[in-house]
Parts: C-alpha cells; structure tokens; sequence
C-alpha cells in the first residue's frame, strides 16, 4: 500500500507543473496580445502622410512618422469657471503646423490665435479640465478653432506642454 501512494505522488507533482506552465503559457498569450492591441490602437491615431514635412529622428518617435514644423505657445494663465471659487489654468502649448508657410501665418497671427486660446480655455470649468477626456476636448476645440483662423496654413496637432489646474 505505501508503495502505491509513493508511485502516486510524483504524478501528481508532474501534474501540478503542468498546469503550472499552462498558466504561465497562458499570462504570456494574453500579455502578448494586450501589448499588441495597445500598440494597433497608438499607432491608429496617428496622422498618415503630411504636406511638405520632415521624417523624426529615430530618437524619440517611430520610425517613418512625419513631424512638422513647430512653434512654441508661450505659458499663458487664465480664469477658469468654477462655483466653489475662483480657479486658474497655467498652460503652455506647442502647435505643429503642416508647412513652414503655415509655421509663419501662426507668427503673424500670434495675437488673434492666443486671443482665441484664452476665450476657449476660459470658458471651461475645473471639472472639464481636471480629466484626460477634458484636456483631450480642450485640445480638440483649441485646433478647430485655431484653423479657423489661419487662411494659408493649418496646424496638424497641439501639444500641451505645461498644464496646471488649481
């Protein structure tokens, strides 16, 4: 009888490593296929092919992706609505427009964009802003209507810089 439950045991313990490396095989599956799925989805959001840009250097972004030229927002600080007080935004962007000819019209019209900057940022509440989803509509409007009003160029993305609520 002892002789059986000696036979027993280490098949049980083969057993145990193998559900062991099944599971382990299974977290690396589903790892691979979460880091493969977050990679499709940042790579989807990025703009395909610009107008009269350069390709970044391999320090920082991918391989192939265009970037254009840029220009600095300096930091500006507005009033921001709020019902317990009175709140400030500090902020500071980086437009990266889609041709130097662009580049230049933002220069020339640096005091109707910043204008428009501080009515739009004004006009959004501490909660609005306090989230990834707030900032991310910030930016969104911040881009329609700096298009606006620009006649001979457009500005592909904004990057903010610096970005305090309180």
């Amino acid at each position: 009888m002892a002789e059986k439950k000696k036979a027993e045991e280490p098949q049980a313990d083969s057993k145990g490593k193998k559900k062991m490396w099944m599971i382990i095989a299974a977290a690396a599956i589903l790892a691979a296929g979460v880091g493969a799925g977050a990679y499709m989805i940042g790579s989807s959001q990025q703009s395909l092919g610009p107008v009269g840009g350069q390709v970044a250097p391999s320090g920082g972004a991918a391989p192939g992706v265009v970037v254009g030229p840029m220009v600095e927002i300096e930091p500006f600080i507005v009033n921001i609505l709020d019902d317990e007080g009175t709140r400030y935004l500090k902020a500071a962007l980086t437009f990266e427009a889609e041709t130097t000819a662009g580049l230049q019209e933002v220069g020339e019209r640096m005091p109707q964009i910043r204008d428009a900057v501080l009515l739009v940022a004004g006009n959004k509440t501490f909660n609005e802003l306090r989230d990834l989803q707030g900032k991310l509509q910030l930016r969104a409007e911040l881009l329609g209507r700096v298009n606006e009003i620009l006649k001979r160029g457009k500005i592909r993305r904004i990057y903010f810089t610096e970005f305090v609520v309180q």
